[in-house]
């Protein structure tokens, strides 16, 4: 690494500042920069590093189509995992008799992928991207295996935990080894296409889901991982895949894994997630929200992540996340926007859903098929911001466009009504799909343009966290919102009808339980109910108006033109 002068390199100033240059790129970055300007001045410095980048040799042509492909297609199938049993669970509760274990089909999965996911970044960080990226999948394809072989609800339960673990490194993973094959300036393209397609699994999902219960076995909507999923870790595995830094032998690594993976944070985060999630489960459902096992849980999460962070500060760069990373102002603010706007795509994506089974009286298939508009502009915008971004080089104006767009789009749900025309909610979708297929990648692409190579899969691991964490909470407080306005709402429209025998009939099966007569007052109180929802939703998206501004105005072309002459220095 040259860092010095020629005429400076015999003095005792440069033998000492040669024997630092390993844990330069360290020290630079402790101290948070004062504002935009000295952020990327400092970024600067930091991208003439050889190291980082002259002994790198991209991937081109097909290689590089099989493997945005592959990852892409193991993306898919982790969110369509996500969604695909929301249409299984009454067969599957019919046939195990669980109906008390339904919440824990979902929350197993996310309890399992939210609290190793600082850790992937660390794994990703000291072992081969690719062997780790299918370690990952291959766990998570295990997790298949066990749903879909379960004897038992508690077994399904473990299966659906182990899948969510192995989910908890494949996105990571997969905008590691992307960002891995192609230079800085080609990125944005490729991450938005592979985020876009991801989106779908969201919508096909629950069809997948519906469709193997009603015509096979809803054991099939986790055996279909295993024939697709060989398909992908075969493409990926007779593939090669460039290593953003080089690293060192994984048998030099073994010994000492407690160091290099922090398993100390891990063992203090890990619990801190988990009490948060437990809690947001608990309250409302199995326990009141001011029960003292609710309150209890709140309580353990926030003392075991206070000392977690003493923690996480104390080891510095060596931490779970390292602390240098975190503390800058383009990295937090980048996290705080994509919790932001991932709350507001999946707020609604899951209750316009809500909207079209109660109110338009639609299936489950048809509702999925109800949510194209959001979801095709979101795929091409996701691709066509990609393109946007290599010309304009700032991600700022793009995170500007997609927070107005999305916030419009949200504020406009709540005007859905009954009697709302089939325009109306096509319309209102195809705005939110533009806003937030523009937006999707802004967050990724602002970090990798703020952080070092070997600081990439930490960063990553840190925006999959806040939009993983981020969406769980608010999801909670959509579902508190829609059942007390529900609450509210029946007995001022429809005071002669039985409340809580609607709120358990659950939002298709109300119209079994009430008289035709009182059909159109029930229908307004749904409709309100989730107009409150929508408010919620629109708040989130247009938070991100806030925190977007911190993420600095860093040209990702100038950072792209620096690496590629230093790279022609180094040859």
């Amino acid at each position: 690494m040259e860092i010095l002068s020629n005429d400076e390199s015999s003095t005792p100033r440069a033998v000492a500042l040669e024997k630092l240059s390993p844990i330069l790129p360290e020290i630079t970055t402790i101290a948070p920069p004062k504002d935009i300007d000295s952020e990327a001045s400092q970024l600067d410095k930091l991208e003439d590093r050889p190291e980082m980048n002259s002994s790198i040799q991209y991937v081109s042509g097909l290689k590089l189509v099989i493997v945005v492909a592959s990852v892409a297609m193991a993306c898919f199938l982790m969110l369509v995992d996500t969604m695909v049993i929301s249409t299984a669970i009454p067969r599957i509760t019919d046939q195990f008799k669980s109906l008390a274990d339904v919440g824990w089909y979902a929350s197993a999965y996310q309890f399992g992928s939210a609290a190793p996911q600082p850790l992937t970044g660390k794994v990703y960080t000291h072992f081969n991207s690719k062997w780790s990226f299918l370690t990952f999948f291959g766990i998570f394809e295990l997790g298949s295996v066990l749903c879909g072989a379960a004897i038992s609800s508690n077994m399904l339960i473990i299966g659906r935990a182990v899948a969510g673990f192995g989910a908890a490194g494949i996105i990571n993973g997969a905008i590691t080894i992307v960002s891995s094959c192609v230079p800085l300036e080609k990125r944005p393209a490729l991450i938005g296409l592979t985020i876009g397609f991801n989106q779908l699994g969201l919508v096909v999902g629950p069809l997948i889901g519906g469709a193997f219960t009603s015509y096979s076995t809803w054991r099939w909507c986790f055996y279909i991982n295993l024939p697709i999923g060989a398909f992908t870790a075969l493409a990926i595995g007779f593939l090669r895949i460039p290593e953003q830094t080089e690293k060192a032998r994984a048998t030099s690594i073994l010994p000492k894994l407690h160091h290099y993976l922090d398993l100390v944070g891990f063992a203090l985060f890990a619990p801190a997630v988990l009490q948060l999630l437990l809690a947001l489960q608990f309250g409302g459902n199995k326990y009141s929200w001011n029960s003292s096992q609710v309150i209890g849980l709140f309580c353990g999460a926030a003392v075991t992540f206070v000392v977690w962070l003493l923690w996480n500060r104390h080891k510095g760069d060596d931490a779970l996340l390292p602390h240098s990373m975190i503390s800058r102002r383009t990295v937090w603010s980048a996290g705080i926007y994509q919790a932001f706007l991932m709350s507001a795509v999946y707020g609604a994506t899951f209750f316009l859903p809500i909207y079209f089974q109660a109110i338009n009286n639609a299936n489950a298939m048809l509702s999925g098929v109800y949510l194209l508009p959001t979801i095709l502009p979101q795929l091409f915008m996701a691709g066509f911001s990609g393109i946007l971004l290599t010309k304009i080089g700032y991600v700022i104006p793009l995170a500007i466009f997609s927070t107005v767009l999305l916030s419009i789009a949200s504020g406009l749900y709540s005007l859905l009504q009954p009697s709302s025309p089939t325009g109306w909610w096509i319309g209102f979708q195809i705005l939110a799909g533009i806003g937030s297929g523009a937006g999707l990648q802004v967050a990724i692409i602002a970090i990798q343009a703020a952080v070092t190579g070997e600081e990439l899969s930490s960063a990553m691991a840190f925006i999959v966290f806040t939009q993983s964490l981020g969406p769980a909470i608010v999801l909670v407080l959509c579902n508190l919102i829609f059942d007390e306005s529900l609450k509210s709402q029946l007995p001022k429209h429809a005071p002669s009808v039985d409340a809580m025998a609607i709120m358990n009939a659950g939002a298709t099966g109300f119209r079994k339980v009430v008289q035709p007569r009182d059909l159109p007052s029930v229908l307004v109180a749904y409709a309100n109910s989730i107009d409150r929802v929508f408010y919620l939703v629109a708040a989130m998206a247009s938070a991100c108006g806030i925190a977007l501004w911190g993420m600095g105005w860093q040209d990702i072309r100038k950072k792209n033109k620096s690496i590629e002459e230093n790279d022609a220095k180094q040859e």
